[in-house]
Parts: C-alpha cells; structure tokens; sequence
C-alpha cells in the first residue's frame, strides 16, 4: 500500500482481507498520520525508514508570508519562470465559498490569468474535471506548456515534474501537517533550487493552524512532523474508526 495516509481504518481492513488468507503486507508514506504510529506501537509492525532522498538531499527552502505581501512570491514566480522553471499554486477549495473564507482554484486561476500573469500559460486542475482532461492538463504541465499550474490537493501525491522550482500553498492553515508536507514533495525532485511559499493570514489563523505552520516551515524529516502531528491530534481509537483525537485507552 503505497501513500498508506491517504486511506481510512476500513479501506485499509478492505485491501488487507479475504475469506481464505491474510495477506503479508508493505505500507508506505513518506507522510505517516498518527495512526500509523499507533500501528506501530499496538500492532504487529516491523518500521523500516529511508531515510536518503533519491537526489541527494532536497534543496527546499520554506517561507510564510501574509496575504498582503502575495506580491513578492508572485515576483519570486515570476522570475523562476523567466529562468525556464514552473511553479504550482495550490488551492484548499475549488470555488468560492461564503462560509469558507480561503481561496478557491478557480478565482485564482482567473486572477493569475487575466490580472497578474496574462502573458504566461496557466493551467486548471481538481477534482471535477473529467479524467481526460484532468489528464491532458497534467501532460501539458509535464512537457512544460504550462507554466504555472493552479491545483486543489488532487496533485497531493505521485506527481513527479522535475523542472518545478516554487509552489505556493495559499490558506496553508487549512491543510494538514501531511498534506503540507506532501505538497511540498511535489518541488526540489531535481537539483534544482526550490522555494515553498505558505500563505496564511495571520489575523485569522487558530493556535492550531499556526503550531502546524510552524512545525513544516522548520521540519522536513516526515516521521518528525507525523510524531509532532499525533501530538497535536491523538492517534484516535486503536480498534475503532477514527484516525485522529485523544482517547481515554
């Protein structure tokens, strides 16, 4: 089971049985959630870490900033994409949202290209466009005929295009300690220089949100941040369903 964070308590019971046999099993991630260390410590795991990236080690600096100061990472954007780079700007919604004041893909891929970048291509990907074209997006992206691509978390995992130097997450405090570092992994996969910009407003953010900014702006070891997440959150119910929350076992 490969991104082993990305399924729940009974999709993994799912994989795992069937009416004859128990299949022995490897699980993945470079992001673990607090259950899996809960498996870990409760159940009948052997841990293995990889601990040496595949390019040596990855060149990613990572950088908070407010809303108001989005100017200057569209400058940094800009000028990685006069060096022949592409950048990724992920959104927490698809549209906008009255009850959720976070931005959403499709009013930043409209502001990108018609206000701020109108002479660069840009492209649109989530979860609603149709498997062709959420296809021909991503090979367009790949073959470098988009220069920055504006994505939900549906890039989240197994996206692998060398020539991305910057990814800029906007309401980073919407995402979890594994989706952020996730998206990170989605820059620095060459020996490129790489930059990920967290966009959070700091007038509105919770005192959870701003420990998990914290924690990925200084941590690139996944299995620190998941133990610092299962601080944060719990591991949730060791024989039950949910996979976060402090419990009284």
């Amino acid at each position: 089971i490969d991104e082993q964070h990305r399924f729940g308590v009974l999709q993994r019971a799912a994989i795992k049985s069937t009416e004859k046999y128990y299949p022995h099993s490897l699980t993945m991630s470079a992001t673990p959630i607090p259950r899996t260390l809960a498996l870990t410590a409760y159940g009948d795991l052997d841990l293995s870490e990889i601990n040496e990236m595949p390019f040596g080690e990855r060149n990613v600096k990572t950088k908070l900033i407010s809303p108001d100061r989005i100017k200057a990472a569209y400058n940094h954007l800009n000028n990685e994409i006069h060096k022949g780079r592409q950048a990724i700007v992920i959104c927490p919604l698809i549209e906008e949202s009255e009850k959720l004041n976070s931005s959403s893909a499709e009013e930043v891929y409209s502001n990108l290209q018609n206000n701020i970048f109108p002479d660069y291509n840009i492209g649109l990907l989530h979860g609603r466009l149709n498997l062709n074209l959420k296809e021909e997006v991503m090979k367009k992206f790949r073959n470098a005929d988009i220069d920055i691509l504006v994505s939900t978390t549906v890039i989240e995992v197994g996206v692998d295009v060398p020539n991305a130097s910057v990814i800029m997450i906007q309401s980073a405090d919407r995402f979890g300690l594994s989706q952020l570092h996730q998206l990170r992994g989605r820059v620095g996969r060459s020996d490129i220089s790489s930059t990920c910009i967290l966009i959070y407003n700091d007038k509105n953010i919770n005192e959870l949100g701003k420990k998990r900014i914290e924690i990925i702006k200084k941590n690139n070891d996944g299995f620190f941040i998941a133990e610092e997440d299962m601080k944060l959150r719990g591991f949730g119910d060791v024989l039950g369903f949910q996979q976060s929350g402090i419990k009284d076992f």
